[in-house]
Formats: structure tokens, sequence, C-alpha cells
């Protein structure tokens, strides 16, 4: 059975509603105790998502009838009830995967004793995995069973491990000085020098082991036959006050055939993230990636925007959740244009499940305007103004000579003819849509009828947005208009890049694929002065898989060097642990590391 189909248990704990104080007695079903639920795991009711349900599951005996004095919602959650525990918690299970909940509480109310109510924390599992939740087991629906009874909670499978030496992995060192440094280095040294090849992987990614990384630091990606002349070679960097880490999403035109195909099947948390993701587009997530995994017998082309924008949404998506993984924990998200809504889902604006579908929303219009097309231009948007003619547009400014222009396919061709013959750049973008330009205007008023039943939060985190330049506020966050005319409306990523970098030195991580964001940053003068950085996680273009994976644990060195402590076990699932390539393509189920269990 897949995992995207399994609800998981996160977390579980005893609670005594009321006062210390209170004489122990039957906890009554009330608003009281539903509070207490909410509060079960010291979050407050902010910080739990927006489809969250409390399930109450009230013993026959002791204890209250189930339903008696409890609201059908309080504090802005549905709450429900369900005659036992043990049906709570299947009621619980079949509202996670209907879609008619992301989260759900369910309250055993008398469990274990009169006094006490037992609560539950449920995610979809594929999700939980995800967001590296530790998971106390999956709920087993098709087990035998009593009509009233709990279903079992049984383990996650144990992880696959597929270790070798022709396989990069990451090697750091570190010491409170250059000398304590150089000697580490030696030490790793020795370690190398007539190490067995297929011992390579399982070498301590940190020396010296079992002590607090040192100021100066060293790091290197290598596999075992270049390993030693790669860590000899390496510079170390000394790691102050380290810069915070800043989340690039990136949008349409990042898009290729294979992008980050490397990491699937062999990280774990990016595998459920795209997994978990896709399964919300139901069947045409399984084809999408079934297209994405044989691009050679792709049904539909990458770059049309069936593919592009849902497979770049759970891309992004699961690149975020891996480097959240490995314990990084950024302070600001920006993403360019469908990246904005991955920013977004990341900031707590709108849970996993309604992005899909507000990005299922954009396809699903997007395909009924005639075909069209995107140009990204050297020039300023000042001098491209006289080229705006029959509906052409500018998409996007990216940077001060860095300009997307958009329009319908014949006036956009005419349009590029006069750049040419003016002495201009113009480059086509991977795109068959109009995105940001007039001819996406009913588009736009078509998503927002659906947006307006999406439900939208402000920003728990600093989010920047592209089509206003700066920080999303609270309104626009909320605002069903300000999504919806994102389909139409000018992309100003270098305002926004500019406001992001004058708030904080930050390192700016882009989180997606072929380095255009990155590209942009690099020109930025806070870049090239010095005071930010920028470091792409993907490679600058289609390559191997293991392209991918080192790319991948170069921007972890380059995270670590900063001066950031990084979970190493989760770092190293990049090249210790490998999913069973037997499984046919289209289905959903990663097996998960058991370093994600825990009692």
């Amino acid at each position: 059975m897949s995992l995207t189909s399994q609800s998981a248990v996160v977390r579980r704990l005893i609670v005594r509603p009321g006062p210390a104080s209170q004489p122990t007695g039957p906890v009554v079903a009330s608003a009281t105790a539903v509070s207490a639920v909410l509060r079960a795991f010291g979050r407050s009711p902010e910080d739990l998502p927006a489809r969250t349900v409390v399930l109450v599951g009230a013993a026959a005996e002791p204890g209250p009838p189930a339903g008696t004095g409890l609201p059908a919602e309080h504090e802005g959650f549905a709450v429900r009830t369900a005659p036992s525990p043990g049906l709570a918690l299947r009621r619980a299970h079949h509202e996670l995967h209907d879609g008619t909940a992301d989260f759900v509480l369910v309250a055993g109310f008398g469990e274990p004793d009169a006094g006490t109510i037992t609560v539950y924390a449920v995610k979809r599992a594929a999700e939980a995995v995800a967001d590296a939740d530790s998971v106390l087991g999956v709920l087993d629906m098709s087990a035998p069973h009593r009509a009233d009874a709990a279903p079992p909670l049984r383990p996650l499978p144990p992880h696959p491990r597929g270790t070798g030496p022709d396989r990069h992995r990451l090697i750091l060192w570190s010491g409170r000085t250059a000398d304590d440094e150089a000697l580490a280095r030696g030490t790793l040294l020795s370690a190398l020098d007539g190490l067995p090849p297929e011992a390579y992987p399982g070498l301590p990614t940190a020396v010296p082991c079992g002590t607090p990384p040192g100021p100066v630091r060293g790091a290197a990606v290598a596999v075992s036959a270049l390993a030693a002349p790669t860590v000899r070679r390496t510079r170390p960097a000394e790691a102050g006050r380290p810069r915070p880490v800043a989340l690039l999403f990136p949008g349409q035109g990042s898009q290729h055939a294979g992008m980050a195909a490397g990491l699937y099947r062999r990280e774990p948390v990016f595998t459920a993230a795209v997994d978990a993701a896709l399964s919300h587009l139901g069947e045409e997530g399984a084809r999408i990636r079934a297209d994405w995994l044989d691009p050679h017998h792709a049904a539909i082309d990458i770059d049309d925007v069936r593919r592009a924008q849902p497979l770049l949404f759970a891309i992004d998506y699961a690149l975020g959740r891996m480097i959240l993984s490995w314990g990084v924990r950024p302070v600001a998200f920006l993403g360019h244009s469908a990246g904005e809504l991955v920013a977004a889902t990341f900031a707590g604006v709108v849970g996993l499940r309604d992005a899909v579908a507000m990005v299922q929303a954009r396809v699903r219009e997007a395909v009924k305007i005639p075909a069209g097309g995107m140009l990204a231009v050297a020039a300023s948007e000042e001098r491209l103004r006289p080229y705006l003619v029959d509906g052409v547009g500018i998409a996007a400014v990216n940077a001060n000579q860095q300009v997307m222009l958009a329009g319908a396919s014949r006036p956009l061709a005419a349009v590029a003819a006069r750049l040419k013959a003016d002495g201009l750049t113009a480059v086509t973008v991977p795109a068959t849509s109009p995105f940001h330009s007039p001819a996406m205007a009913p588009a736009s008023d078509a998503v927002e009828a659906h947006y307006h039943g999406i439900p939208l939060r402000e920003p728990r985190l600093p989010l920047y947005s592209g089509y206003t330049g700066g920080l999303m506020s609270p309104d626009d966050a909320r605002g069903a208009r300000f999504w919806a005319r994102q389909i139409t409306d000018t992309v100003h990523f270098r305002d926004a890049l500019d406001e992001l970098l004058a708030a904080d030195d930050v390192l700016l991580v882009e989180a997606g694929p072929r380095q255009t964001l990155t590209a942009f940053a690099r020109r930025h003068r806070s870049v090239r002065l010095g005071a930010g950085a920028v470091s792409p996680l993907l490679p600058a273009r289609a390559g191997t898989p293991e392209a991918d994976r080192q790319s991948v644990l170069t921007a972890a060195a380059r995270i670590w060097s900063e001066g950031h402590d990084l979970d190493l076990d989760a770092v190293a699932r990049l090249w210790t642990w490998r999913e069973d390539d037997a499984r046919p393509v289209g289905a959903t189920a990663p097996r998960v590391p058991a370093e994600v269990l825990s009692a």
C-alpha cells in the first residue's frame, strides 16, 4: 500500500483539562476540553493548519455521551464526534484522504482514565515524512477489527541502503583555529589513505567526530577515488556569524526534462514530498510523475503548462522540504511567478492540498487561452516600452537589464523580429502560455472564483512578493484577487530581491532547477560586494542523476561552511539511502528511513 494512501500518527499525549487544582473526575465534553486538545502539544491554534479538525471519540463508559456540550466549531476549527476513540481514528483517516482535513487531533475522552484525554495528532503519512515529523506509526486500515476498535499502529517499513564508492558524498572537517583545522584535515587524510573504496560511504560525515564544529571549516564533495586530492586542495572558510538563509523558488521557464529526477528514490524527504504534492492531483499526478521519470516517452511535453507548473511546484516544494530536514530554518522566502505559491506554502499562507488546488485551477484555465509565450530580453523596462503592442506586455522585471515580455504567439513573434532588427538580444522562454500578459485576463477572473473557497492566512514568516516588490501584506496574502491577478500582472522580482537583501545580509539558496534566479541574484550589487551570497541547489542545465546529487551536496557544503550546523544524519541520506529501483513507474510509496521513527 502506498504511503500517500496512509495516515500517520506523529504525536500522542495524555492531557488533563482544566486547572491542576480541580478534583479528578470524568472529563466533560465541552469547549474547555476542546481548547485543551488544541493546545495539547504546546502549539497555539494560529500555528495549526487551517484545515485542522478536532475529532472527539467519547467512550460510552466511563464518560459523557459523544457530542455532549460540544460545539460544531471552536476557535475557528471544525469539531466532530464519534462514538469511540477507535472510530474517531478511522474517521480521521478518511477525512485526511477525502480532502476535508489536513491535520486531525483525535481526542480519546476518558483515556486512559476518566479524568484524562489521550490526544493523537494525525497527518497524511507522505506529508508527515516530507515535514520530517517523528512518526510513531501508520494506521493499518486493512487489519481485521471490531466495529469500534482503533486500527493497529504499524511502524514504517525499514529503510533500504544503497551505498557505493562511485557516489558523491560530503566530507566535513573543522577546528577552533587554523592550526586546529590543519590537524583535523591531517587526521582525515590519514583515514582516507588506504581506505578500501567500499568503506568510503561509511566514513563519518564530520571530523573530528562527536565534537561541536569549530569556526574554521572545510568541506569537500567527492567520490572515493578523488576524495583525498579534493580534501587536500580545499581552502578552509572562516565561519563567523552565519548569514541567515532565505529560499528562492523559480517558476515557469526554469523547468527541463528530468529536472531533479536524480534525487527521487535517492533522498527520502524529497521523494515523500514530491509524492505528497502529486497525490493531490489524483490520477493526473501519476501521469505527471510518469512523464517526469521517463521523459523520452512522455505523453505531454515538459514546457506545456499542464506539466511545467504542477511539476515545478512539486519539485520546488520537495527541495524546500529537504533543506528544512537538514535543520536549516529559513528567515525569508521569495518565489518567482508560480514559485510564489510555493513560497506561500512554506510561509504558512496556504496548506499543501490547497496550494496544489490553486496550481491546478491556474492550469485548467490557462489551457483555455490561445497559445502564446514569453521572451527574455537583455534590456531595461523603459527601453522596451515601445514594443508593447497588440497585447504584448512586460511579464517580469528580473534585473536592471533582464526583462521578460509575454503575449499571444503571433504578436510576440512580430515583437521578437523587431527586437532582433533593432540589435536587441531576445531569447524564447520555455512556455506555451502567455502568462503575465493581458491575454490571461479571462483565466485570472475564472481562478479568482475558485480561490474564494481556499482558506488563506497571513504569513507566519517573512514572505516577499514579486507582485508588490516587497513584503507580502496580510491583506494581500488573504486576498483571492491578489493570487488570481498574478496570472496577468508583471513580476517585479528585482524590486522584491532589493527589499530582501536590504533587510539583512543573507545566504540565498535557490530551491529549483536551472539556476535562473541565482544568475539574477549574482548581478545584484549586495551580492557582488559580498554582503549577501547565493547558492543554487541544482545544476544549471540538465545532466545525469549523479550531477543532481553532487549539486545538492555542494549546496549543503556551502551552508555548513557559512556556519550553519546541519543535521548530518539527514544530509548523509543523500549517499546512503536508496529506494528499490524495482518499484514501477507511477507508484507513489517511498520507503522511509528508520531515523524518522520514534516512540
